[in-house]
């Protein structure tokens, strides 16, 4: 039986590596076409070369609306249309709220959520004539909130939220959307956390489940592409994390409070001491992609 992506364009930001360049890969496959944005033109350059024939990348920034507008145009231009609109860029910083970098934290709301809006208004016109599909892709950290990730959790909570009143505006008019919620995804982005903090390696290995569970980069992929496919209202990676979006309140509650308190007491300082020492908010990778000084740069 053919796909229903066959000869479908789908629009994914964030598409250089990890989650966006598979899932580019993996709607390749079902016969989609793909325009890819992102900050990394030789690795958008090399993404699309190996989906073959037909494809498109542009250079965009998501917080930057003229050069996503760009992107949007060239799509269209291209492809005469955007059926499907992937919202997956996004950065994660290191930090508490008491000792984080300020300009961090400004930074992953500037792209984690204002990068969704500017992303979903830009493409919604081309989207809305081909009654078509948009997914904004959160997190699990959106309803299982987890100390030093406090902009990550805000960005993520607000993305979805922003998701949910998005869908009551355009469904009426035939548009679909949806959120995503991942949790750990055998990406860049998780492995430099690893690499870079031993304390969110400590504090992942004691979340409970199934909030500690990793998932490759593969089978994330492939519940995006079969949510674009079935315009979804939401997917969850794995498919447990549902339960925690039923739980969202446990979290928060004081019970779970005093389970954690004795691990928290220990690796939150830590964490707080790790940053410093590194003297960056982000991974070395997104700190040179979003041109963020360091906190040294800064004199902090």
């Amino acid at each position: 039986m053919p796909s229903t992506m066959s000869g479908k364009v789908v629009l994914i930001t964030g598409a250089a590596r990890g989650i966006g360049a598979q899932t580019a890969r993996e709607l390749a496959r079902r016969g989609a076409r793909l325009s890819l944005t992102g900050l990394e033109p030789d690795e958008l350059k090399a993404v699309t070369a190996g989906l073959g024939d037909g494809h498109t990348w542009f250079e965009a920034d998501v917080t930057d609306p003229d050069s996503l507008q760009a992107a949007v145009d060239g799509t269209v231009a291209a492809h005469g249309r955007i059926d499907a609109v992937i919202a997956n860029a996004g950065i994660a910083p290191f930090g508490t709220v008491q000792n984080g970098d300020p300009h961090a934290f400004t930074k992953t709301i500037d792209v984690n959520i204002n990068g969704v809006f500017h992303t979903a208004r830009l493409a919604l016109p081309h989207v809305i004539e081909q009654r078509g599909y948009i997914l904004v892709v959160s997190s699990l950290s959106a309803f299982a909130p987890m100390g030093g990730m406090a902009a990550y959790t805000a960005s993520k909570a607000g993305a979805e939220a922003l998701a949910s009143a998005l869908s009551s505006e355009v469904s009426h008019l035939g548009v679909a959307v949806g959120s995503a919620h991942p949790s750990w995804i055998d990406t860049d982005l998780v492995r430099d956390a690893k690499a870079d903090l031993p304390s969110f390696r400590e504090m992942r290995k004691r979340l409970p489940w199934p909030m500690h569970a990793t998932t490759t980069v593969e089978k994330c992929a492939t519940a995006f592409a079969d949510a674009v496919e079935r315009r979804s209202r939401r997917v969850y990676v794995p498919r447990p994390v549902m339960l925690m979006h039923w739980l969202r309140n446990l979290p928060a509650s004081k019970l779970a409070a005093r389970i954690m308190a004795p691990s928290l007491r220990k690796i939150m300082p830590q964490m707080e001491r790790e940053v410093a020492a590194l003297g960056r908010s982000f991974s070395a990778r997104n700190q040179a992609l979003q041109g963020t000084p360091t906190q040294e740069q800064r004199g902090k």
